[in-house]
């Protein structure tokens, strides 16, 4: 039977694949009572490391945060284990191709407000997330369009003891756990992850959207932990300064901040997000939630309605397409 043919918790009918995770694919899906579309993902009974009914309980343990999708069913059908959930507009990675992979200061600035509360609110729930990238945060969408909801915690694990929140205990020789690209030293070093290791990822996300890549993208190597490697010693090797080169003082501070972070730091959020908005007002931009896309999808939209009526607009020929 095809996963196009499954009715889910008997009233969610499957469409077509919108995405795939690392563990299981996304597929659209419509409640067929009311009509509305969700998202539902989907990971055969069958696999090696079974995780969906695990990020089920972790989204549940989550649920009613500003940016968590609310997971509407979690069950087993047919020869799938699924997930019924928020559906949810494009990633910031597909954005940022959209954009031809570079983000203005204000939208950056824009986003990374957000960015951080989301990930405070996860840690506020004793939880860390462990694979912070642009590919899990989305948009939302209607009305909810301007809102970043953060996704995928397959990954994610307790880091305290809800009641008590004693710390879980440091230790070494961790595999690593996540993206290369995105991950802190110390994850590279084999330490437990803890709430620092998130801060200072998102760091290396609001780096690669404001230079439009990191120095160590694209590093050839032979075997998987050979590039890691590649990958951890130019992360190393590249002084903040250099990384931060031509950018405003702040996104280093930020960087040197969360790399200074001990393991069972509690990062100062507020102190983040407040030298990013100083920032913005400093540079005198309207936090009118246009971001570069709201501004591209116009123009894009303008373009293609001045070449249907056969015209040349202002814009119809001076932007390289990719």
């Amino acid at each position: 039977m095809s996963t196009v043919d499954l009715r889910v918790g008997n009233k969610y009918r499957i469409g077509r694949k919108i995405g795939g995770g690392s563990f299981g694919d996304v597929y659209l899906g419509t409640n067929i009572i009311s009509g509305e579309e969700i998202a539902i993902k989907l990971e055969s009974v069958k696999a090696k490391h079974p995780q969906l009914e695990y990020e089920a309980r972790v989204y549940k343990s989550l649920a009613g945060g500003v940016g968590i999708p609310f997971v509407r069913w979690y069950g087993t059908e047919c020869d799938y284990n699924a997930m019924v959930y928020d559906l949810l507009g494009p990633s910031l990675e597909d954005l940022f191709n959209f954009c031809n992979r570079k983000f203005s200061l204000k939208t950056v600035l824009l986003l990374v407000d957000q960015l951080i509360s989301r990930v405070e609110y996860v840690h506020a729930k004793s939880f860390i997330h462990r694979d912070i990238k642009p590919d899990n945060f989305l948009m939302g969408i209607g009305k909810r369009g301007n809102q970043v909801n953060a996704i995928d915690f397959g990954l994610a694990k307790k880091y305290r003891d809800p009641k008590t929140h004693f710390h879980i205990p440091y230790r070494e020789n961790k595999n690593l756990t996540g993206t290369a690209r995105y991950a802190s030293i110390n994850t590279h070093l084999g330490v437990e992850q803890a709430r620092r290791d998130d801060m200072e990822s998102l760091g290396y996300v609001i780096l690669y959207f404001t230079r439009g890549s990191l120095p160590w993208q694209g590093l050839k190597a032979a075997t998987k932990k050979q590039k890691y490697d590649r990958i951890m010693e130019k992360k190393m090797t590249t002084p903040t300064e250099v990384l931060c080169r031509g950018l405003p003082n702040e996104f280093a501070i930020y960087l040197n901040y969360c790399r200074s972070l001990r393991f069972d730091d509690k990062p100062d959020y507020s102190y983040l997000r407040k030298i990013f908005r100083d920032l913005f007002v400093r540079e005198g931009f309207q936090y009118d939630y246009v971001f570069d896309w709201t501004v591209y999808k116009y123009q894009k939209n303008a373009e293609a309605i001045t070449k249907a009526a056969g015209g040349n607009g202002p814009a119809a020929g001076d932007r390289t397409r990719h």
